[in-house]
C-alpha cells in the first residue's frame, strides 16, 4: 500500500504516520485555507513537518512541504537567492494585493526545523534547508490550479487594469508572457510569486528617488494590452491605500527579517525605509500610470 495519499479537493497531502515529522497532529478548525481579498492582513505561523518536493524552477528552489495544519504549502527559503528580501517582498506585495481586492493563495510564516538538513539527500537542496532554518514564508498550495495563458484565459479591462496597476506600483518585474506568475483555479484568476516586487531595496540608491521613478519595465506586462482602464483603478486604488494599511501590512514583516547586517540602520529604520517608498510612491501614481500608457500605446 502507498504510503500517502493526495486529495486533490482540498490540497492536502496525508502520508502515514510513520512518514511525518514531529508530534501527532491534534485535529484542529482552520480558516479558509486561502484568504478572502478585502481582509485584515492576519498571518498564521504554521510548522514544517515534512518536505515534499522541490519546484525546479529559477533559481530559488522552492519546494511543496506540508505543515502541522496538515495543508500543503509552497515554501520560499529565506536561505535562497535574494535571501529574506525575496521574502519581504512576497509578504508585502501579497498583502497589498488582497487588501486591494486581488486574489493570492493565503500567506503564512512557515518555520523549519533543523533536522530537515540532515534527513535530506541531495546536496543542493540539504544546504539550502540548512541556510533556511528558522522563519520562511509559505504560500498555500493550489491543488489543480493551471498557469494563466494570455492567449486561453480572458481577463477583463478592470481586472487586467487593477493588476498593472499593482505590479507598477510595486516594480514587480515578473510577470511577463514568458511567466505570468498567475493561476486559474476554480475559475478564478490568482496572483502569485511576488518575490522579484520592491526591486529598490536591491539597488542600493537612495529609496525616495526610486520611489517617484517611472516602471519602465511595464512594456514587457502580460496584461497590458487589455490595460485600458488604468486611470479608474489609479483612483479607485489610491482612495483604498490609506497610510494606516500601508503601515500595518508593513508592520507584519518579522524583525528579523529586518535585521541590518551591516548594523547601519535599526529594525525600525529599516521598517520606514519600506513605509516610505510606498506612501510616496502612492502620492506619486500619476507618474507609473503615465509611463504604462505610453507603453500600451506603443505596444499596440
Amino acid at each position: 500500500m502507498s504510503s500517502r495519499f493526495f486529495d486533490l479537493l482540498s490540497g492536502r497531502f496525508r502520508p502515514n504516520r510513520a512518514f511525518r515529522f514531529g508530534r501527532k497532529r491534534q485535529k484542529t478548525t482552520l480558516p479558509n485555507p486561502c484568504s478572502v481579498p478585502n481582509s485584515e492582513p492576519q498571518i498564521r505561523t504554521v510548522q514544517v513537518t515534512r518536505y515534499v518536493t522541490p519546484l525546479r524552477e529559477g533559481g530559488s528552489l522552492p519546494a511543496i512541504v506540508e505543515a502541522d495544519d496538515g495543508f500543503l504549502y509552497v515554501l520560499k527559503f529565506r536561505g535562497a537567492g535574494q535571501g529574506v528580501k525575496a521574502l519581504i517582498a512576497e509578504l508585502i506585495a501579497g498583502e497589498m494585493a488582497r487588501t486591494l481586492g486581488l486574489r493570492v493563495p493565503e500567506i503564512v510564516f512557515a518555520h523549519l526545523d533543523p533536522v530537515f538538513s540532515r534527513l535530506e539527500p541531495d546536496e543542493e537542496i540539504q544546504d539550502l534547508l540548512r541556510a533556511s532554518v528558522g522563519q520562511n514564508l509559505g504560500l498555500h498550495y493550489l491543488s489543480g490550479a493551471v498557469t494563466f495563458d494570455p492567449v486561453v484565459n480572458a481577463v477583463d479591462a478592470d481586472l487586467a487594469s487593477r493588476i498593472v496597476w499593482l505590479d507598477c506600483y510595486l516594480t514587480n518585474v515578473d510577470r511577463t508572457a514568458r511567466n505570468t506568475n498567475m493561476l486559474m483555479w476554480h475559475r478564478e484568476l490568482w496572483l502569485i510569486d511576488h518575490g522579484a516586487s520592491l526591486y529598490f531595496h536591491h539597488s542600493g540608491q537612495p529609496w525616495p528617488e526610486q520611489a517617484v521613478r517611472p516602471f519602465v519595465q511595464v512594456k514587457d506586462h502580460v496584461l497590458l494590452p487589455r490595460a485600458t482602464e488604468l486611470p479608474a483603478a489609479d483612483a479607485a486604488f489610491r482612495a483604498l491605500l490609506t497610510p494606516e494599511h500601508i503601515r500595518r501590512i508593513v508592520g507584519l514583516v518579522p524583525d528579523e527579517w529586518l535585521a541590518d547586517e551591516a548594523g547601519l540602520m535599526t529594525v525600525e529604520e529599516q521598517r520606514q525605509v519600506y513605509i516610505g517608498f510606498l506612501e510616496t510612491r502612492l502620492a506619486h501614481s500619476e507618474i507609473f500610470v503615465r509611463e504604462a500608457q505610453h507603453a500600451r500605446e506603443t505596444r499596440i
